[in-house]
């Protein structure tokens, strides 16, 4: 772990509000925490540097330290169990598709144990892949394996039994679907005599091995545990598994008398799909709740291919994956607080920590009041993204790239280097599963200042996301600019409320990740007469999920096409959080074009080049956004890859949604060979005739006139903002951003 660090339990806060710290600290000594403003956070010393200003609070001061640890892996409890404690015979079953069947380790299915005397049982993988149970009550232990590796992604039904009477001790395991010249399936009986009983007490625990501390975490679909008040013989405890499972053997979980047996509990995890309840369909509803956030609405031993959403035939979907590196909410004490003062200026602003010669920052955002703006433009923080990207291991912590901090001064620690604080939506599992939640309710390794995405000469800065969104707050700063801030979480929160007080919008560099209420707030806002300045590239691409029972958390679901770091399966493509198909935007009626007049068309190296004008930057309606600037050639400069038009470019397109009066002001030059069309956009046309695909590579400045007096200006390319600090803030970007942001202010 980490020296030092730490997380808030919120991004946004409102005057009057208070926003809680959770700090963990190796140091011997105590750690110091102080309160700044967040200039710029950009550590190379050819840009605007590190600056930040001191600001007075009363937490500031110095804290014992302490190390808080992090429990990774999802599994699902069921507090108390009490109706197994006097379990003396009993069967328990499920139906499995593992994914890491042979991870040389054990991984808990269903487990109950003591932590006091260690009491209990488990249902588990062993470490050579096969269905095992290890029982104990408290003194003696016994352990079975049925010896055969399971396969990997493949169901089937998995049982354990224990004979009180008879001292037998029955594991098996059957595939629901046999492969061919694969022997898999098998049932081992043993002798095991207890004294006691191996019920074990306390919580029941899916997906792990019970005990003081939740180990040995599965990785791989679980749909439908099963305990029954007796022992059942390897026919019958197969049937049951398969009943359980909704297989359509039997009659269900919700009738399980079809067997004679007694019914103890019977879990259906195709029920409130949305939340964190687990059901018990049994007679003593042992309700239980996931933990760690591992994926619902998941594909289940009975999905056929028919039905494609959960919400129209859940019993297709009663899956749950886990992962053994699931994180939602590390959990942490609270070392502080902070209640924002009713006069405290909205900006953004960053927790500072030192212990010994080690430091770290959480930044936060303050925004003004409701209803009570400070200014009449604000920046829009694009929180979401910040949220999906978090973490994200890129695998470039090598030695050039250490170097090239340590000269720079810039933040030494990657999530490529402790994972242990949960990894991204553009990350693997590690059974090759894609990340489909992220959270911020954890150390944010990435999302702080100083810290370098890229270390290449040709990168500039090499920043994104948040320390690359302080080139435009630095810019604000230079040009004595005025400005509130809000969140893409106050838009989903509140609606277009939260934006409709001010003339302006501006965003920052990357709004990629935008949730229904999140779009809605800005299409509402530029249509009762916002202006919208879109400042970035690639927005308001994916569509995600937010919940209020998981605050903190984001899910998407990576769809049928667009530039994508992993694939959803073939029937996942629904969130589990909201019901809606995931994917794109644009997959879903909403392309960007729509909105910012421009949408996502192309992706290469973190390289940009420059733009050039065109006939319509003299048009009448927008002549005033480049007065004063008689260059042809614009933005052949940034700390962003060199140019303002580079990494991720947008364009215009009447067919998605562009406004058919919009203007283009300015097109980018080609860029290099690294750049290639998005998947979404290639069809057998492009592949025949490639150079109309160069044709499309592109970014445009755009502007257009929306009802009520509104407007949009979009630049559409997540390297412009870099361009801003070129030549101390005195270029002709910096002056055309002036430009519009004046006019739209109303100045």
């Amino acid at each position: 772990m980490l020296p030092i660090t730490a997380y808030a339990d919120r991004y946004s806060v409102a005057p009057g509000e208070t926003i809680a710290f959770k700090v963990s600290s190796a140091a011997a000594e105590d750690y110091e925490a102080r309160l700044v403003r967040v200039i710029s956070g950009d550590p190379n010393p050819a840009g605007p540097g590190m600056r930040e200003q001191p600001v007075d609070a009363a937490f500031a001061g110095r804290y014992p330290s302490r190390v808080q640890p992090i429990h990774s892996g999802s599994y699902v409890r069921v507090a108390g169990a009490a109706p197994m404690d006097a379990l003396r015979s009993f069967t328990v079953s499920a139906v499995i598709w593992p994914t890491l069947p042979a991870l040389a380790r054990r991984q808990g299915l269903v487990s109950r144990i003591d932590a006091a005397t260690g009491a209990g049982f488990t249902l588990e993988i062993d470490e050579e892949g096969s269905v095992a149970a290890t029982l104990s009550d408290g003194t003696a232990t016994h352990g079975a394996s049925v010896g055969k590796e399971l396969r990997a992604r493949a169901w089937y039904r998995v049982f354990v039994s224990f004979d009180a009477d008879k001292g037998e001790v029955a594991v098996g395991q059957k595939p629901l679907a046999p492969a061919m010249m694969v022997d898999d399936s098998g049932v081992v009986t043993t002798v095991a005599a207890f004294a006691g009983s191996c019920a074990g007490s306390g919580d029941l625990l899916f997906a792990a091995r019970a005990g003081s501390t939740p180990c040995d975490h599965y990785n791989g679909k679980l749909e439908a545990p099963k305990v029954l008040a007796e022992a059942l013989g390897p026919d019958t405890a197969f049937r049951a598994a398969g009943e359980a499972s909704g297989s359509g053997e039997g009659v269900g979980p919700d009738d399980a008398s079809g067997l004679g047996e007694e019914v103890v509990g019977a879990w259906d995890f195709s029920r409130e799909m949305s939340s964190a309840r687990i059901i018990d369909a049994g007679p003593h509803a042992m309700h239980g709740e996931t933990v760690n956030l591992p994926t619902r609405a998941m594909k289940g031993s009975r999905w056929t291919g028919e039905e494609m959403c959960w919400r129209h035939a859940p019993e297709h979907y009663g899956a749950i994956h886990f992962h053994d590196d699931d994180l939602y909410d590390c959990g942490w004490e609270t070392d502080f607080t902070f209640e924002v003062p009713e006069d405290f200026k909205s900006g953004v602003y960053a927790v500072r920590l030192r212990a010994g010669g080690d430091e770290d920052m959480v930044p936060f955002f303050v925004r003004a009041a409701p209803g009570r703006p400070q200014s009449s433009a604000c920046v829009l923080i694009p929180i979401f993204t910040y949220i999906v990207y978090a973490n994200s291991v890129r695998d470039r912590a090598n030695d050039a790239y250490r170097e090239h901090v340590a000269r720079w001064g810039a933040r030494p620690w990657t999530p490529d280097e402790h994972p242990e604080y949960g990894i991204s939506t553009y990350n693997y599992h590690p059974d090759g599963s894609g990340v489909s939640y992220s959270s911020r309710l954890r150390p944010i390794l990435n999302q702080r200042s100083g810290y370098l995405s890229y270390a290449d000469p040709k990168a500039g800065s090499g920043l994104r996301h948040f320390p690359a969104d302080t080139h435009l707050l630095a810019w604000l700063e230079a040009l004595g600019h005025d400005f509130d801030v809000i969140t893409d979480e106050d838009l989903d929160a509140d609606g277009v409320d939260a934006i409709a007080p001010y003339k302006v919008v501006m965003t920052t560099t990357h709004p990629e990740y935008q949730t229904p209420r999140s779009l809605d707030a800005l299409t509402g806002y530029t249509e009762q007469g916002g202006r919208l300045m879109y400042l970035g590239g690639n927005g308001f691409y994916w569509r995600v999920a937010v919940s209020p029972e998981f605050p903190g958390a984001v899910e998407i679901r990576r769809g049928e096409t667009g530039i994508r770091a992993w694939a959803a399966e073939p029937g996942e493509y629904y969130n589990a959080f909201d019901g809606c198909y995931g994917g794109l935007w644009r997959s879903s009626g909403r392309a960007p074009q729509r909105l910012a007049g421009v949408g996502f068309i192309s992706q290469g190296d973190f390289r940009g080049t420059c733009y050039r004008r065109l006939p319509a930057s003299n048009d009448p309606r927008a002549a005033w956004i480049l007065e004063g600037i008689d260059d042809e050639v614009l933005g052949d400069f940034g700390l962003s890859g060199g140019g303002a038009a580079g990494f991720e470019l947008d364009r215009l397109d009447t067919n998605l949604g562009s406004p058919p009066h919009a203007l283009v002001l300015a097109r980018s030059a080609e860029p290099d060979d690294s750049f290639t069309l998005v998947p979404e956009e290639i069809v057998a046309l492009y592949r025949r005739r490639p150079h109309l695909v160069r044709d499309l590579l592109r970014a445009e400045i755009v502007f257009f006139e929306t009802p009520n007096g509104g407007a949009v200006f979009s630049v559409g390319s997540i390297t412009f903002c870099g361009s801003l600090p070129h030549n101390d803030f005195d270029n002709n970007i910096s002056r055309m951003i002036d430009n519009v942001l004046r006019r739209f202010r109303g100045e």
